[in-house]
């Protein structure tokens, strides 16, 4: 199945202990370019979650964000040294009592002293961080989903464009003989007006040879051929689907180089205009392969 590199992804889930809400973009993109917003207390596990991201995707730039709220602090492996804001408590009370002065202890200071928090496993607690790598997946899942979809779009949209270039090629086919034909009735006309006016006898081997080289610059068969082959190739990519969107570009380009090779030898109005659609609806092609996977 293709696959999009553009689509949309959201998990939102309501747990115990957390609230986890998922959401992820991503556009085209030549390499796979992942760009995270993790609230800070798990941005330890951008790794293990980039890991988890890579099953599922290979190219695009994606774009996923996290809004987490935790019921449970004790989840984030971090902890309040309580034996040293004890002692330093009783500390400040003594120190108040001695001095005959009344102390009640402000709390809410605790939150600015960084030294008292201990950081006890250098990332978030196991239920918590497995949890997340669960809601991770099921945003991707949804995501995944979006770009099945819009993947088979572009599937649709191109095998409608290979069935028109399917039939210029056999237009081409048509043609180019009849080019080839009467290029060779009229340059057998020129040359037979000059031996009249000049009455010239021309040696057969010359003709021969001088029409065997216009033959071999008229002849497009070999590209033809070749252009017949690499659409049947963009057909069997599609119906496949395995890293498509780079195997579709390459071939492309191959039909590209096939059918300027027929515009420039045909040397002909009719088989130039079909040259100029051909060419117009393989950029087309290219347009849309710039969004597959």
């Amino acid at each position: 199945m293709l696959k999009s590199m553009t689509g949309f992804g959201r998990f939102l889930l309501q747990d115990k202990d957390w609230a986890q809400d998922w959401e992820i973009r991503s556009v085209n993109g030549r390499h796979l370019d992942i760009k995270w917003r993790l609230p800070a207390n798990v941005r330890s596990l951008e790794t293990r979650l980039e890991r988890v991201v890579r099953e599922v995707a290979t190219r695009g730039r994606v774009n996923i964000g996290l809004n987490l709220q935790i019921s449970r602090p004790e989840l984030l492996g971090m902890q309040l040294n309580v034996p040293l804001a004890e002692a330093m408590f009783a500390q400040v009370e003594r120190l108040a009592t001695r001095m005959e002065y009344s102390f009640k202890p402000d709390f809410s200071r605790l939150l600015g002293l960084g030294f008292l928090w201990d950081d006890t496993s250098g990332e978030p607690a196991r239920e918590l961080t497995e949890g997340l790598e669960r809601g991770l997946r099921a945003a991707l899942d949804d995501w995944d989903q979006s770009r099945l979809a819009e993947g088979a779009a572009l599937r649709k949209d191109l095998a409608h464009r290979l069935i028109r270039l399917g039939e210029w090629l056999v237009q081409l086919r048509e043609r180019t003989p009849q080019v080839k034909l009467e290029r060779f009735e009229a340059l057998e006309g020129r040359i037979q007006q000059m031996l009249d006016r000049y009455r010239i006898d021309l040696d057969q081997d010359r003709l021969l040879q001088e029409i065997a080289v216009l033959s071999d610059k008229l002849d497009v068969s070999e590209e033809l051929t070749r252009l017949g082959a690499h659409l049947e190739t963009l057909a069997a990519v599609l119906d496949d689907g395995a890293d498509a969107g780079k195997r579709l570009d390459f071939v492309l380009q191959e039909c590209f180089r096939e059918i300027n090779t027929c515009g420039n030898k045909a040397q002909d109005t009719a088989v130039s205009r079909i040259v100029v659609d051909f060419k117009a609806e393989l950029e087309k092609c290219r347009e849309q392969v710039q969004n597959i996977e």
